[in-house]
């Protein structure tokens, strides 16, 4: 295994830091993964070496006093984040050759710390879907088996980790975005508290859904990485007015652990369900207390979620007619027609789908029944997690019904795709935090395939979660594999 790709970004930070390789040596390492993997793998949607060499350039000259926690450590990004010298496409025609004036906050603080963005990764379109189907170029590909999904709609980030390419990546978790493709790769996902991580740059998709995350292949790293991005931007009004996150290494002893048995239903593949409950049982081997709690409005989760995310992203993608960036297309000469004939070439399937559905949702004489109703109901889901948060500290389950699913099985079944997120979509609705850790593997066809385990916290204990999630991952060595015939570091 290369000493690239054997690192986590917070070791491989240290050892450039302190000289024993070079903020340029790992960026020619990170293209020369992106060069043996992204034609198998369809990872990234565009990259830019020389902006990387040149920021590697300036990082190397840098007095070692003046270096950051991240300094040399090359990133990915997902392809709705805004970086100057980079195509922020959404995986869409629309905005095919779009490059930003400005980058992003969040990605300004990790450069600030010394990461190098690398590229730009795949993902469904506008981040609408959850295995990549929905990317105008095809989906990125699972390194555990190559037949079937990553993941969405942050799959291009979530491999490019998995597959070893970089330590560390950024995706948008708007109802699972993260954690899913997290679970199905085997690696660690975070969202953090709606709010926590400004959304400055971050091409909307459903704005009170949707949050920063980051995947790594560790939690460290994640507890890093989140702690660089946070704080308060004064672009981003809603930002949450708080200090920067710091984790503490967490005790398990005589910590609550709530389990819904809501999350633990008939729709839960048997393997599945028995990684978790090995989990938790792990965790009263530790210390950790079982509390059983209950939420029952979130039965009606993905229905909300499909009725108040369709009807933000009607309004968020309103903005892309053709007039003022993006695409254009003349259509029968008139402004309306540019308008139809631009959407209609622009466009996927499943974003003019969730565009219709938004728009009816929101039209008069169905707010009330529709968008109202929804919005009542997602305050009911916030109660059921604020109930069950008054009899324990953190509530754990699956993060994925099901491990990673054959590609095109699920494509022409939009609410079986929908129903993939069913345990992830509460959390955003209610705006926790969450993670995704590793917690062992199924046997598929006679692959191994990854499953992974949902820690949520109350709001604003991002750092409990993250606290958690590390001390069940120090407990396991689920986090330590590899896949192994794409992973970057087994071919070197």
């Amino acid at each position: 295994m290369s000493a690239y790709s054997a690192l986590d970004a917070v070791g491989l930070a240290q050892e450039t830091a302190r000289g024993k390789r070079s903020a340029s040596e790992n960026i020619e390492a990170a293209f020369d993964a992106v060069k043996a993997l992204d034609s198998e793998l369809n990872v990234f949607l565009n990259t830019n070496l020389e902006s990387a060499r040149a920021l590697a350039r300036v990082l190397d000259a840098a007095p070692a006093e003046t270096r950051g926690p991240l300094h040399g450590v090359p990133i990915a990004l997902k392809a709705n984040m805004c970086v100057e010298g980079f195509e922020s496409n959404c995986a869409s025609r629309i905005l095919a050759g779009y490059h930003a004036p400005y980058t992003a906050t969040f990605v300004r603080r990790l450069v600030d710390a010394g990461a190098i963005p690398i590229g730009m990764t795949n993902m469904d379109e506008f981040a609408m879907g959850s295995s990549c189907e929905n990317s105008a170029f095809g989906p990125s590909k699972n390194p555990w088996d190559e037949t079937r999904t990553a993941g969405g709609s942050s799959s291009g980030s979530a491999v490019a980790v998995a597959a070893g390419i970089t330590p560390i990546a950024l995706g948008s978790d708007t109802g699972g975005s993260v954690r899913q493709p997290a679970a199905l790769t085997g690696i660690v996902g975070f969202k953090p508290t709606y709010g926590r991580v400004s959304r400055y740059g971050l091409i909307a998709f459903g704005s009170s859904l949707d949050q920063v995350s980051p995947f790594a292949r560790s939690v460290r790293d994640v507890e890093l990485v989140t702690h660089l991005m946070s704080g308060t931007d004064s672009n981003d009004a809603t930002c949450l007015d708080e200090p920067r996150m710091n984790c503490e290494i967490c005790d398990l002893k005589g910590l609550r652990i709530g389990v819904p048995k809501e999350y633990f239903g008939g729709g839960l593949q048997h393997d599945v369900r028995a990684r978790s409950e090995e989990a938790l049982a792990l965790f009263e081997q530790l210390g950790a207390v079982i509390v059983p709690v209950s939420l029952p409005h979130s039965e009606h989760a993905i229905a909300v979620y499909y009725v108040v995310a369709t009807a933000e992203a009607s309004s968020n993608l309103a903005r892309f007619e053709g007039v003022r960036f993006g695409r254009r297309v003349d259509g029968d000469g008139s402004l309306q027609g540019m308008f139809a004939a631009t959407r209609e070439a622009g466009f996927g399937p499943e974003v003019k789908r969730r565009i219709l559905l938004g728009t009816y949702v929101l039209s008069a004489g169905y707010y009330d029944a529709w968008y109202g109703r929804a919005l009542k109901v997602r305050t009911l889901l916030r109660r059921d997690f604020e109930a069950a948060f008054e009899s324990c500290d953190v509530i754990v389950g699956p993060t994925s019904p099901e491990p990673a699913f054959a590609l095109g099985s699920k494509k022409d079944d939009p609410v079986a795709m929908y129903l993939s997120d069913v345990l992830t979509v509460p959390v955003n609705l209610a705006g926790l935090p969450a993670a995704s850790v590793p917690c062992g593997f199924v046997d598929v066809l006679g692959r191994a395939l990854p499953v992974g385990l949902q820690i949520i916290g109350p709001h604003r204990a991002d750092a409990r979660v993250l606290s958690v999630a590390r001390a069940f991952e120090e407990a396991t060595s689920f986090a330590a594999a590899r896949a192994p015939r794409f992973f970057h570091g087994a071919r070197s």
